[in-house]
């Protein structure tokens, strides 16, 4: 009979090449919360790979749901059906206002100069982030980022302020996990009750899932590259675990994020996310303009 040590083994060499782990991980020492031999062969497995002890825990739990479906444990078969993770089915009542499901190149901004540029350039999908302690001019930002996508056809999303955000008539906001969890549940049904559309950042499983749960506009996944414009608590995702995320969230809009440029752009779209977010592939770019057609033109397979 197979052991919880040869399980997950038997995972850790069938996904090995998908996940690249590093020396580090295969030292992680697993905390079970169940009994189940299934559960606790992928944990450790999940571990070895390098994925932390919540995200381990949720595909262990998603593996030990897959076995008892399927009738076998299968160590190649990679969760990846929403019901063995608990995700509940669509639609909801919850739901925020829908937005494209491919919101295609997404430009994410630091000020309402650059929003404007970029809108005008062509760019599908814009964010504004803006970092500021002085509320004046957070509102003062967001109302002419608001004004410089007006008759362009760009969709604004607005980072963090959404409040400024639904004053303004912008067309969404977007949230990272700490906003997301320290919203009251009165705040989170006044965003969505304004109509805004929600865009919410996500690390790894655990964070998806917690997003899914609120039914955002679209969930972004990253980073799935290494980023110097932000300091990220978990390390980079990488290709491998991006096609596992979107298979897992498919159906949805799906965003990837984080360190993404011209070269690496075709691998990640073909993941079947669909939308693309940037940040220095167009703010240090020589020429933006060039840069948003040339990115454009990739996204679109040409």
């Amino acid at each position: 009979m197979p052991t919880i040590e040869t399980q997950a083994q038997a995972i850790f060499d069938a996904h090995r090449a998908t996940f690249l782990p590093t020396a580090e991980a295969l030292d992680s020492a697993p905390e079970f919360s169940r009994a189940d031999v299934n559960y606790q062969a992928a944990k450790l497995g999940c571990l070895r790979l390098g994925f932390i002890p919540i995200d381990a825990e949720c595909l262990a739990l998603a593996w030990q749901a897959q076995s008892v479906r399927t009738g076998q444990f299968d160590a190649t078969a990679w969760p990846d059906t929403r019901a063995d993770f608990g995700l509940a089915p669509r639609p909801r009542a919850n739901t925020f206002a829908p937005c494209p499901d491919r919101l295609g190149l997404y430009a994410v901004l630091p000020d309402a100069a650059w929003v404007g540029r970029m809108a005008r350039a062509g760019v599908p999908t814009v964010q504004l982030r803006f970092k500021s302690d002085d509320q004046a001019a957070i509102v003062r930002e967001v109302h002419a980022a608001v004004a410089a996508v007006q008759d362009t056809g760009s969709l604004l999303f607005i980072n963090d302020h959404w409040r400024a955000a639904i004053n303004a008539g912008a067309y969404g906001v977007h949230l990272g996990q700490e906003d997301l969890d320290a919203l009251q549940p009165a705040e989170l049904e006044t965003i969505r009750a304004s109509g805004i559309r929600l865009g919410v950042s996500t690390h790894g499983y655990a964070e998806m899932l917690r997003a899914d749960a609120v039914s955002p506009s679209y969930i972004a996944m990253g980073a799935v590259f290494p980023t110097t414009l932000k300091k990220m608590a978990t390390a980079p995702q990488g290709l491998g675990r991006l096609y596992a995320y979107a298979r897992l969230l498919r159906g949805m809009p799906l965003v990837a994020i984080g360190g993404i440029d011209a070269a690496q752009m075709p691998a990640v779209a073909a993941s079947g996310v669909g939308s693309v977010a940037v940040v220095r592939a167009l703010v240090q770019a020589p020429n933006p303009e060039l840069a948003v057609a040339e990115l454009k033109q990739i996204l679109a397979g040409g």
